[in-house]
C-alpha cells in the first residue's frame, strides 16, 4: 500500500505521520509525505518522535509537485489548508482527510512546545494504529 501525507509546510504533522506510519505498519505500507509550501523539517518533531524510538533526523520537506504523476492508494490530508489545496492523483486513491493542530504554531516555553508536539504525535499514532486496523496491514 503507498500513502501519501500532506501538509502545508511537511515540516512537523506530515514527518511525524510518516515517521509513524512506517515504524507502526513494520514497512507493509511505503509511506511518504510531502507539503504544498515545504519548509524544513521541526526539529522538535524530529526530538518528540525519537522519545519513541522513530528517528526522521534523515527526512526533508518535500514539495507536493514531487510527487506528480505517481499513484497512491490513499492521500491524507492532515492540515486544512493542505486539504483545501490537494492536488489530483492518479488512480483516484482514497482521500481522507483528519485535521491537526499545527504545533509549530504554538508559542511559549520550550516545555509548552514540546508538549505541543508530544500531543500531535500521541494522537497521530492513535490515528495511524486505528487505520492501520481497519486497512488490514499491520
Amino acid at each position: 500500500m503507498r500513502v501519501l501525507i500532506l501538509c502545508t509546510g511537511n515540516s512537523a504533522r506530515s514527518q511525524m505521520a510518516e515517521g509513524l506510519l512506517r515504524s507502526l505498519s513494520h514497512g507493509a505500507v511505503e509511506a511518504h509525505s510531502a507539503g504544498t509550501h515545504p519548509s524544513r523539517v521541526n526539529p522538535l518533531a524530529i526530538e518528540v518522535l525519537k522519545e519513541v524510538g522513530i528517528d526522521i533526523s534523515a527526512h526533508r520537506s518535500k514539495s507536493v509537485q514531487e510527487f506528480a504523476g505517481q499513484r497512491f492508494d490513499i492521500v491524507i490530508t492532515v492540515c486544512d489548508n493542505a486539504r483545501e489545496s490537494c492536488p489530483i492523483f492518479l488512480g483516484a486513491p482514497e482521500r481522507l482527510h483528519w485535521s491537526y493542530p499545527d504545533p509549530a504554531a504554538v508559542k511559549g516555553s520550550r516545555e509548552e512546545r514540546l508538549r505541543a508536539f508530544r500531543k500531535v504525535r500521541d494522537d497521530l499514532c492513535q490515528k495511524l494504529q486505528s487505520f492501520l486496523e481497519s486497512h488490514r496491514t499491520a
